[in-house]
């Protein structure tokens, strides 16, 4: 296998969600304690493509029978047989080397915590067999990005008071993973648009499934509208430029929604507007830095 068709196993693309959001949360953490980028960073983002590595193929391996059954993903490389099982495990160990020992380089609290999202990794697959919430159990995941890069760098002034004192981590990386988490439900709820019929066929637990057309659309606006105001109501120190971009990104992600119509519309627009979301966001926070403009607390 190369790296090609490894890459399109894993999706690699899709980091490309979860990638601001870990930066955002290592800039946070410098602007905090004061440092400088340092070579941290580039262990945190190794520890960050591991993750997502690791969360993308244990969802392939879990999930390689449901896909098998669904029109949609039965091409996939475990569901049609082009991918051997024992490569899967491999490429899993191997991101979950690339995870741990990066954490291990940045600082024990790092290390241990990081065996949080693997174990929120391994259940999600099991989630969506028993809960339509497995949608915010996938935000969940994808929250951790943020936390885990903030808590990476302020752990090496802070130590373990990064996790037990609130006062450190509640005004500022709290509020930007719950919105990264409900953002991402957001987006996974429209998505799983794709595969009502198949859902159902199959007794999967998917909102739109359970609850219908109308629902989803409310609940995916009324989501947008919570996401949003984790963003508005964070620390000062992200600035105005970050709530507004927090507030066209919501603004434009509620307008994709509103406005699908087809298959096609699920796996472009509404895919590319999420994507450019974060990338968005942390643009209008390194804005703030530069410039130095913070919201009134």
């Amino acid at each position: 296998m190369n790296v090609k068709q490894i890459a399109e196993f894993v999706k690699i693309e899709h980091t490309l969600f979860s990638l601001p959001f870990v930066l955002i949360g290592y800039f946070l953490a410098i602007e905090q304690i004061g440092a400088d980028v340092g070579i941290d960073l580039l262990w945190i983002l190794i520890a960050a493509v591991g993750a997502r590595g690791l969360a993308m193929t244990l969802n392939r391996i879990i999930d390689r029978d449901i896909d098998a059954a669904n029109p949609r993903t039965e091409g996939r490389h475990l569901a049609s047989g082009t991918m051997k099982m024992q490569t899967a495990w491999i490429l899993s160990a191997v991101f979950l080397l690339m995870l741990l020992v990066s954490a291990g380089l940045l600082n024990e609290v790092a290390l241990m915590m990081a065996w949080l999202p693997v174990v929120a990794f391994v259940a999600y697959p099991y989630m969506k067999r028993f809960t339509w919430a497995c949608h915010f159990w996938l935000g969940l995941c994808l929250g951790l990005a943020p936390a885990g890069a903030w808590v990476a760098v302020t752990a090496d002034v802070h130590g373990w008071a990064v996790i037990t004192d609130s006062s450190l981590w509640a005004p500022t990386i709290l509020p930007i993973s719950l919105g990264v988490a409900l953002w991402i439900a957001a987006f996974d709820i429209n998505y799983a648009r794709m595969d009502v019929e198949s859902d159902r066929e199959q007794g999967i637990h998917s909102f739109p499934s359970k609850f219908g057309e109308v629902a989803t659309t409310r609940t995916t606006i009324q989501l947008s509208l919570l996401w949003f105001a984790c963003f508005a109501f964070s620390d000062p120190m992200e600035g105005i430029w970050f709530l507004a971009a927090s507030l066209i990104m919501a603004i434009a992600n509620v307008y994709v929604v509103l406005r699908m119509k087809s298959f096609v519309d699920f796996q472009t627009t509404l895919f590319r507007v999420s994507m450019l979301t974060g990338w968005v966001l942390l643009g209008s926070l390194l804005l703030g830095f530069a410039v130095d403009v913070p919201v009134s607390s």
